[in-house]
């Protein structure tokens, strides 16, 4: 059985073969024979796919069946005679429900006391997801350590790309070699996490962001979470992930069931950027995607917790003037928060600061034609706050043990009622006495000791995760009008789950423009770029203490959820100007930028980096060459863009920087010279280049590329 099954011409979209047919025992559930990308005018084609046929792995692997690698469900009975066997399942097959877009398979185990529900679907952009549900039908409880979705890989992927990071330099890629045994990648942060996998991508000897074939899995949860890659002698290679449970998380009674995340797989035989477009399209389609995303500008680096009101207008002046949209008042309006110290959890507006309320300074920039944002960290709490000395039991600990402190906070218990209430309604009391068309909300401490009290200090990770989706949600049916940023020490929170109820991330809080074009570069293998807060800094990176030209600011931003994070009290005029002239660069490409098709053609010198974004009829494109360093030869680069259509004729003009005298303008094609009032076909465009010579280091050069008007049309 082919699922999807096939239909009618389309974009490629991953598919997988099953094998409905049971075991001599009449006990075995599905198979997954194979699963990889195919168009779907091809799926189901004689030989395709089914020449690639290997062992396959079970819908659930189980121990019973002779799968001695790791199993997908993990997990035993207590309380009751005989539940000791409980631990190894064989699961009989009951029903499978088919349709188009999703799949149903239902079995029970008698002996063990459980039944399972596995549901597959499609995506937009040709995704697949699945999840498993275990059910507790016997007498006493079911202990759960773990349960994942799996599917099987082809053999000739060999290559293993995930990410690592750190704080203020997330998302960078690392990749190995696949070799039998078990690779197990471990989030326990309590969110993604600023050093999170993020995806794991299996792919072919040498795959690339244009080239290769590629398998890709992503878990859709804002908690703890696992990746998996297994090779064994026996059935192969195996890619999935699933949630991260803790010991005695989760304990089910008879009657009780537990859904495990979503599991989003991807498959591509474009390379990295195939997978990208395929997570990006998903995204596009979901009821939270940003239909508009507004130039922003924050005062967090400008100001600190420095909120004096007539500095605060006269940077809401100059960023109307340059064309800023979106105005964010970000850490230390409410009570007692003068530093990083106190003040968390008390969510009201501090009278001694804002004698008036947040009134004035919202009237003032939405006077001037801008939205007024405001920043939260509603999950958190200071000990040095009215919130702590009034219920010190009400964070999340073991018991008595109060956890270490990081950033001088805690982390309050939002799976109890009466915490989730109290931080609901403060906040919601806040977003109604103002006018607040945007919330930045974010999450600067890891989860240590997650335990609840009610719970005897057992873990509660999930149950927390769980709780701030419900408090979010909330909020967002309270307020419609207003749009949500997750930030979690910058990117500790990217995922699926956020994304399905958020309208922008921080992509991290390192603005050194340097730094964030491989932060950037690699976040987008997941985050459609209109999704993607990217700030224009301060001369000198407040991070790094490195000094960068405008132009190389601006540039690196442009291609985000454009905004800017510098004091523009302190800046000249000319420099208003020239920022001005970026802003609105960004809002004549806006469009293209934030619906397009993410590209990174690959070069052979490591000083360059180059990436665009091509609409998705071919029409157009926008290209970055990115010179980081000096090169090692003065060769230049050529530039073959993607995604063009082969036989239409494309004008070239340089596009930026917006200050025509910074760098040369010489855009060529190989071996015919400029290309000043030359119309080149998109193949060759495709497949030859065009040429961008050598440039200074820290220097963006922007190219435009539009589809030639022939014959008057």
């Amino acid at each position: 059985m082919l699922f999807p099954p096939p239909g009618p011409s389309g974009a490629p979209r991953l598919t997988v073969e099953l094998d409905l047919r049971p075991d001599a025992r009449g006990d075995m559930l599905p198979r997954i024979l194979w699963a990889g990308v195919a168009a779907p005018d091809e799926v189901g084609r004689s030989g395709y796919p089914s020449t690639f046929r290997g062992p396959g792995v079970p819908l659930l692997g189980e121990h019973a069946h002779e799968l001695f690698t790791r199993p997908h469900l993990r997990g035993h009975r207590t309380g009751a005679p005989g539940s000791d066997a409980a631990w190894s399942t064989r699961f009989v097959l009951e029903d499978v429900e088919a349709a188009d877009e999703r799949l149903v398979v239902t079995a029970t185990d008698d002996a063990a006391g459980l039944g399972l529900t596995t549901e597959l679907e499609t995506l937009p952009g040709g995704l697949l997801r699945g999840r498993h549900t275990i059910r507790s039908t016997g007498p006493g409880s079911y202990v759960l350590t773990g349960l994942e979705v799996v599917l099987p890989a082809p053999d000739d992927l060999v290559e293993l790309l995930d990410f690592t990071g750190r704080h203020e330099g997330e998302r960078t890629p690392q990749r190995h070699e696949v070799t039998d045994g078990l690779w197990l990648r471990e989030g326990r942060e309590g969110r993604p996490g600023l050093g999170g996998a993020t995806v794991a991508v299996l792919g072919s000897r040498g795959f690339g962001t244009r080239t290769g074939t590629v398998l890709g899995v992503h878990v859709a949860w804002s908690g703890n979470s696992c990746f998996r890659v297994e090779r064994s002698p026996d059935l192969g290679t195996t890619l999935g992930g699933g949630e991260l449970l803790q010991p005695g998380e989760v304990v089910l009674a008879q009657g009780e069931a537990y859904t495990s995340p979503w599991v989003v797989f991807g498959a591509s035989d474009e390379g990295l950027d195939g997978l990208a477009g395929a997570f990006h399209a998903y995204e596009r389609s979901l009821p939270a995607h940003p239909a508009h995303q507004p130039v922003v500008l924050n005062v967090w680096e400008a100001v600190w917790f420095d909120h004096d009101l007539s500095r605060l207008h006269e940077i809401a002046d100059r960023a109307a003037r340059v064309g800023v949209e979106r105005f964010v008042l970000d850490d230390g309006w409410f009570h007692g928060r003068r530093d990083d110290t106190a003040g968390l959890g008390d969510w009201w507006v501090d009278p001694d600061v804002w004698p008036e309320g947040l009134t004035p300074i919202a009237d003032h920039v939405r006077g001037l034609g801008m939205q007024f944002g405001l920043w939260f960290e509603p999950e958190m709490v200071n000990p040095d706050s009215e919130l702590y000395r009034a219920h010190p039991d009400w964070i999340l600990s073991t018991g008595s043990r109060v956890p270490q402190l990081h950033r001088h906070q805690l982390v309050l218990d939002l799976s109890r009622e009466e915490v989730w209430q109290h931080v609901h309604d403060r906040v919601h009391a806040v977003l109604s006495s103002a006018p607040v068309d945007y919330v930045k909300w974010d999450h600067n401490r890891e989860l240590l000791e997650a335990g609840s009290g009610p719970r005897g200090g057992a873990s509660a990770v999930r149950a927390q995760t769980l709780a701030f989706y419900r408090l979010l949600d909330s909020l967002r049916e309270l307020h419609p009008g207003i749009d949500w940023e997750s930030c979690a020490s910058g990117g500790g929170r990217i995922d699926l789950g956020v994304l399905e109820r958020t309208q922008r991330v921080w992509t991290s809080d390192m603005t050194d423009a340097l730094a964030r074009q491989h932060i950037q570069r690699w976040t987008t293998q997941l985050v459609a770029p209109e999704y993607l807060g990217a700030h224009v800094s301060a001369p000198v990176a407040h991070q790094s203490g490195r000094r960068f030209t405008l132009d190389f600011r601006a540039a690196t931003a442009l291609f985000g959820a454009f905004g800017i994070e510098w004091d523009l009290s302190t800046a000249t005029e000319d420099e208003l100007d020239a920022l001005a002239g970026w802003v609105a660069l960004h809002k004549r490409f806006r469009p293209l930028l934030h619906s397009g098709r993410v590209v990174r053609p690959e070069t052979a010198d490591p000083a360059v980096l180059l990436h665009g974004v091509v609409a998705a009829d071919g029409s157009e494109a926008l290209l970055a060459h990115v010179q980081l360093d000096e090169s090692a030869s003065n060769r230049g680069t050529v530039v073959r863009v993607p995604g063009l259509v082969a036989d239409a004729a494309y004008d070239l003009a340089w596009a930026g920087p917006v200050d025509h005298r910074a760098v040369s303008r010489s855009v060529a094609l190989p071996e015919t010279g400029p290309t000043d009032g030359v119309a080149v076909r998109g193949a060759v465009l495709g497949t030859r280049g065009c040429w961008i010579p050598r440039r200074r280091p820290e220097t963006v050069t922007l190219v435009h590329l539009r589809r030639a008007r022939v014959d008057g049309q």
